[in-house]
């Protein structure tokens, strides 16, 4: 959908993860093998991995300053990231890392990952620009590069364009 580029370092699993539903079409990804495989899950994985990426979309357009009318709030991604089997390691040179416990499979080693990218977004201080597209009938995730980050859209030149349009013909129709 959009023509950014992928998100830096763990960002783009989150991002790859929430684009895995095309909500104007309805197309999940998660349906398919070779969706599910690309996040190493089994059909019976599907829902549980869907409430994950439903709560990251939540959270990702909170990022954008925007909030669904239902849906889960971004409190429910730290409910779920709370059960992420996450270890600290301790390298030769002393540098630590948070990474996921290589015995959790499924959801939980998916969820791992997240929390641990997340985390990885924090301490370098962009995971605010991880967000959710304005436009309703896309909500893709993008990495929001622009200097101040207050990106609305996933593609100007697609879903800005239409929003803006619309605003356009809203001011200029006769009363």
């Amino acid at each position: 959908m959009n023509e950014r580029e992928s998100a830096p370092g763990g960002l783009a699993l989150i991002e790859a993860l929430v684009n895995t539903l095309d909500v104007e079409t309805g197309t999940d990804a998660l349906e398919t093998e070779e969706g599910r495989t690309r996040f190493a899950l089994t059909p019976a994985d599907t829902p549980g991995a869907r409430e994950l990426r439903e709560a990251l979309r939540a959270t990702l357009l909170a990022h954008a300053g925007h909030h669904p009318a239902t849906g889960p709030r971004p409190p429910e991604l730290g409910r779920l990231l709370t059960a992420a089997p996450l270890t600290i390691t301790i390298a030769a040179d002393g540098t630590a890392a948070l990474t996921p416990s290589p015995a959790a499979p499924g959801v939980p080693a998916l969820t791992a990952r997240v929390a641990a990218a997340i985390t990885e977004a924090l301490l370098a201080g962009v995971w605010h620009r991880l967000k959710c597209c304005e436009a309703e009938t896309c909500r893709w995730a993008y990495y929001d590069r622009s200097p101040a980050s207050r990106g609305r859209w996933c593609s100007m030149s697609v879903c800005g364009a239409r929003a803006k349009m619309r605003t356009y013909r809203a001011r200029t129709r006769p009363a």
